[in-house]
């Protein structure tokens, strides 16, 4: 509540002034000489009669009309209003509504720090919405698209404004990143079908999706873009805990802090996110650790030493809070959060003429896949030593022993991903050494009677598969056809021979690529689909429930699972488990994360511990720009539903005319009283 409206309401305190003018009210009584009277004796007044308000009715209608004068007062400055559109000439309209329901739509609407019971941006969007829906008219369609990474339709166009209804009461709010060209597209592709001439787009969105540089929105294409609510565009500093590994003893947390806007005038100061913060190690609602934020940073990883004796959950918090709470928290997961990947490669043969570790090495972390690269000298011989790896690359295989395969197949078979590579020392295995059953038969390698592969059979890897066609190699190694019985061949050579296979064991995969990862036998290193098979190789890593920490809006996907269950813990006492659903799609089994935490996996019995994290590219604050077409105020904007004024100011009047007449009949009745019989 404003001061004006306060100020204006304040006037109902002058409903005392009829309380005083009717009690101080007096009327001298007319004295009639009683001649008996003088014979009794005159006696003091022990006690006096209260006074009485008289006329009750007139003092009624007086109070209550200074009542409604202090609403009239107030009146102007009372918003009763809702979202609508302008029509052209009154034809119906056909919107497809864009709510964005991203992590940076948690903040309150009126800046400042978060807190409960504040009116967050992503509500008053919300709100918006129905407000929409509730203007339409018979023959209108609406469409509603959420711009949280991935962008999402959770309406096709429709002119039921029931389903309409229930799909704006079934929206939640998320931690996701923001996809607003993606919400775009696809409101624009639910728009073409309907045949209404007048297509709109509403994005009800604070414009944070980390490209505040970018091509402004709106442009380029054919369908109008409306945004309504300037309130709701991004502003203020925030700061968040992204991730938190447990390595050692030791908690290293990244904490990212939006960037420092521009100052709104020379000389303005400009103060960082990070000021005046510090990081924290909690359990239980204990503090077991702390350690201040720089001054001013954009991204920071902190270490923190865990004591001896603390539990095993853990979370790492910021101090104090800021404008969105939900993302100053991040539980503490053991060995690392980042997918785990072991390689075993002879450097001195895979070496470079740059310099530096081997291509796959320089590979894998070029892509920014969120994997560990961990280089080991040797496979390892055991079962419990491979189970900390989600997925394992070996390079110019030279067999394996009957333990050694027993071991990998065992792991494999548990949910590893294998990639083996198979050069010269193919032919050159110990005695007793072999594939199998990893990959069955006989591995020789000899000259490549083909300089390439067919790229009709390449699909797997995509538009990379074009420079496949000339690799020109030394030689291949060659598979029996056992190898292919029961596996998928997912390229070939030009003479038909399989080039590179994939194998189902258990829960998990082995690919076998018939050429070594070196430049000295192909250039196969050297080719996009190279790259591209690292991308696919780790996405199914990931896909086999190796991933232990993805990002809020990714999906957990789980392969060769049977019953898979997945809930998301608790967070602060009083929280109840909530159940995500796993849907099955393209074959596989996922479930996304719609808000950071730990997430409980049961996996044919088996319990693990998952996590999603904040991403990080939502912690920029600086809204993206549109155009100013978006913003015209022919498209609509906020009007008035209820304007009590007139009605107020009319009752007013009538308890005015009430008055006079009840003062006109009291008149009357005291001209009467007082005339002698």
């Amino acid at each position: 509540m404003s001061f004006a409206t306060l100020a204006a309401l304040l006037v109902a305190l002058l409903v005392g002034a009829p309380v005083a003018a009717h009690l101080l009210r007096r009327r001298q009584a007319e004295e009639q000489p009683f001649p008996p009277a003088k014979l009794v004796p005159p006696t003091k007044p022990m006690a006096r009669r209260r006074s009485m308000l008289e006329d009750r009715s007139l003092f009624a209608v007086r109070a209550l009309s200074v009542l409604m004068l202090a609403v009239l007062g107030a009146t102007p400055f009372v918003r009763c209003a809702r979202l609508g559109l302008s029509r052209k000439d009154g034809a119906s309209v056909a919107l497809a509504i864009v709510i964005d329901d991203s992590l940076s739509m948690r903040a309150p609407l009126e800046g400042g720090t978060g807190g409960p019971g504040k009116r967050t941006k992503f509500e008053r969007a919300l709100a918006s919405a129905r407000e929409l829906a509730t203007g339409l008219r018979s023959g209108d369609a609406v469409a509603v698209v959420l711009g949280g990474a991935p962008a999402r339709v959770a309406l096709a166009s429709t002119t039921n404004m029931a389903a309409v209804t229930g799909a704006l009461d079934a929206i939640e709010p998320s931690d996701r990143a923001t996809d607003l060209e993606g919400a775009l597209t696809l409101a624009r592709e639910l728009l073409r079908s309907v045949p209404h001439t007048d297509r709109r787009v509403v994005l009800l969105s604070d414009l944070a999706d980390g490209t505040p540089n970018a091509t402004p929105l709106g442009g380029g294409s054919d369908t109008t873009l409306w945004v309504p609510l300037p309130e709701l565009e991004a502003s203020g500093r925030d700061c968040a805990v992204t991730r938190a590994d447990l390595r050692s003893g030791k908690v290293r947390a990244r904490v990212v802090c939006s960037p420092e806007a521009r100052p709104a005038g020379e000389g303005a100061a400009v103060i960082s996110a990070s000021v005046g913060r510090a990081v924290e190690l909690r359990a239980g609602g204990k503090v077991l650790a702390s350690a201040p934020l720089g001054p001013a940073i954009r991204a920071e990883e902190i270490a923190l030493d865990v004591p001896e004796g603390a539990p095993e959950e853990l979370i790492v918090g910021l101090t104090p809070g800021d404008a969105i709470l939900e993302d100053d928290e991040a539980p503490v997961v053991p060995a690392g959060g980042a997918l785990p990947i072991a390689v075993v490669v002879d450097v001195a043969s895979t070496h470079v003429a740059t310099g530096g570790p081997p291509p796959i090495e320089q590979a894998l972390a070029a892509m920014h896949l969120d994997a560990e690269v961990r280089p080991l000298p040797a496979v390892p011989d055991h079962t419990d030593e491979l189970a900390a790896f989600a997925g394992l690359i070996v390079d110019d295989v030279p067999g394996f022993t009957p333990e050694g395969r027993r071991s990998l197949s065992a792991w494999v078979e548990r949910g590893g991903v294998l990639l083996l590579t198979f050069g010269p020392r193919a032919a050159t295995a110990p005695l007793g050494a072999g594939f199998d059953p990893l990959v069955p038969g006989v591995v020789r390698w000899g000259p490549s009677p083909s300089p390439g592969a067919d790229l009709t059979s390449a699909v797997f890897f995509g538009p990379s598969a074009e420079g496949l066609g000339k690799l020109s190699p030394d030689g291949r190694a060659s598979f029996d056809p056992a190898a292919a019985t029961n596996a998928d061949v997912l390229a070939r050579w030009d003479d038909g021979a399989p080039l590179l296979l994939r194998r189902s064991l258990g829960r998990g995969a082995v690919f076998a690529l018939s050429l070594p990862l070196t430049v000295d036998e192909s250039d196969f290193v050297l080719r996009p689909a190279f790259l591209a098979l690292l991308d696919r190789f780790v996405g199914t890593a990931r896909a086999r429930g190796g991933a232990r920490q993805i990002d809020v809006g990714d999906a957990f996907t789980f392969d060769g699972f049977k019953d898979v269950a997945i809930e998301r813990l608790p967070v602060r006492a009083g929280e109840a488990r909530r159940p995500i659903p796993v849907v099955e799609q393209d074959g596989r089994r996922r479930a996304v994360a719609p808000v950071q935490g730990r997430y409980e996996v049961r996996l044919d019995g088996e319990r693990a511990i998952r996590v999603a994290t904040v991403p990080e590219r939502e912690i920029d604050l600086r809204p993206r720009r549109v155009i100013d077409a978006a913003r015209a105020e022919e498209l609509g904007g906020v009007v008035p539903s209820i304007d009590a004024s007139p009605y107020v100011a009319l009752g007013l009047l009538g308890l005015a005319v009430l008055e006079l007449f009840l003062r006109a009949v009291g008149q009357k009745r005291e001209g009467s009283a007082s005339t002698p019989a």
